[in-house]
């Protein structure tokens, strides 16, 4: 794998609108199919789908050429934490700066997203000719806006730890035309007249490239790592999947980051209408369905933390993953992560049988730690379930490091669990 393509991969996905997009385009490249679940499905044994939701989440699989077992399944997320624009974002600061009115998405390191070239992304709605109501992706694709810090001589004790008021201290500068409007410049990017604009969902994004870094190039630094990195093994897996007898399936969900509890997101019911769609379009009576799903197994991909070099007390005692050390299996005894005893035991033979290296993170036990769509989705898809990841440094930064050689680790994984 050419690292330059992940970063490609990366730049094309400034939101999740724009990750799913570029996903689409990748299967529908091997030849996949899409289905629209407002019509009939007709699929047939050796074809290759995939469907959507909100344009935000998508869900691909390759049904097997013989007798289908089961599903073997895998799921990532593909929203990033971000800052998201209000509706009518304008404010105007002394006839000298328009600046956006914007809200936290999800749980970001403030500082980091300050000093850095910004840019807008995500979908807008207009009127179309006879009153239908048409969309598009939207990627205002340069450096447009920044987020300035206060200068240390009028925040003197910034260094000893500041709070950052979201409403005051995060609004990134716009322009110091008084006169333009976001909306002005959407209308101007897409085409569309601004009369005609209905109303947008847009986000403000880093701008950064991704880099390789480290005295033998081994570490990626890049914006959206968690989980634009799952995202992409994941893809890369479904493209080369040959399953014999389990049905391969992928999903990629939104808004993991706020919760999941979303039409598009994994707290909702895509797997199971998925599944259900699937037995039914194969003929599969419910006593079929049922057995197909307790053959089944599913892999939550979500990235995990590293041990931190400058802070290492940070870590559990005895498991602390490091970069590039191959997939980290994440274990949470109040389920937080849903790995056990068998779903661990299966992924590990995984590991084994194709040469890929693995290691384990768990919480300290005095530290609570974040969450993800691994228990979620189990608790609508009751298969079993393993929580893995990446390791990977500074977790919800606007720029995120991560080892080079582990995504090559993660396809290679999907690979192997998706020929079988």
């Amino acid at each position: 794998m050419q690292i330059r393509e992940f970063f490609n991969f990366i730049d094309k996905s400034p939101t999740a609108f724009h990750a799913v997009r570029a996903i689409q385009e990748k299967l529908e490249e091997k030849g996949f199919t899409e289905l629209l679940w407002q019509e009939e499905w007709k699929i047939e044994h050796g074809g290759k789908y995939f469907v959507k939701r909100n344009e935000s989440s998508l869900a691909g699989f390759v049904l097997p050429e013989n007798e289908v077992y089961g599903y073997h399944m895998a799921a990532c997320h593909t929203d990033s934490p971000c800052f998201k624009v209000k509706t009518c974002p304008e404010i105007k600061t002394e006839d000298n700066y328009v600046k956006l009115n914007t809200e936290q998405y999800g749980g970001m390191i403030c500082s980091t997203w300050l000093d850095r070239p910004l840019s807008v992304a995500g979908r807008v709605f207009f009127e179309e000719d006879g009153g239908k109501i048409g969309s598009c992706l939207i990627n205002l694709n340069r450096d447009l806006l920044v987020i300035p810090n206060l200068a240390v001589h009028m925040n003197r004790e910034i260094n000893k730890g500041y709070v950052y008021n979201p409403q005051v201290d995060l609004l990134p500068v716009f322009t110091d035309n008084m006169e333009c409007s976001l909306r002005s410049m959407i209308a101007a990017e897409t085409g569309i007249e601004e009369d005609r604009l209905l109303s947008e969902e847009l986000f403000v994004y880093v701008r950064q490239k991704g880099c390789v870094i480290g005295e033998k190039g081994q570490w990626i630094m890049a914006p959206r790592l968690d989980d634009l990195q799952c995202a992409y093994a994941i893809m890369e897996g479904m493209l080369q999947a040959k399953p014999k007898h389990y049905i391969a399936l992928g999903a990629f969900f939104d808004n993991e980051e706020v919760g999941s509890s979303t039409k598009q997101g994994a707290d909702s019911d895509f797997l199971e209408q998925l599944t259900g769609r699937i037995g039914n379009a194969l003929a599969f009576n419910i006593e079929k369905r049922g057995q197909l799903l307790g053959k089944s197994f599913f892999i939550s991909a979500d990235n995990a933390h590293a041990l931190h070099p400058n802070h290492p007390e940070k870590a559990d005692l005895t498991n602390r993953p490091k970069l590039n050390g191959g997939i980290v299996i994440k274990y949470h005894g109040g389920q937080k992560y849903t790995t056990d005893g068998y779903s661990s035991s299966y992924l590990i033979q995984l590991c084994k049988n194709a040469g890929i290296q693995y290691q384990f993170y768990c919480n300290r036990s005095d530290i609570p730690g974040g969450s993800t769509l691994g228990n979620i989705s189990a608790s609508h898809i009751s298969v079993p379930s393993v929580d893995i990841g990446f390791a990977q440094l500074a977790m919800h930064s606007a720029v995120e490091t991560a080892g080079k050689e582990d995504i090559e680790q993660g396809i290679r994984l999907f690979r192997q669990f998706w020929a079988d």
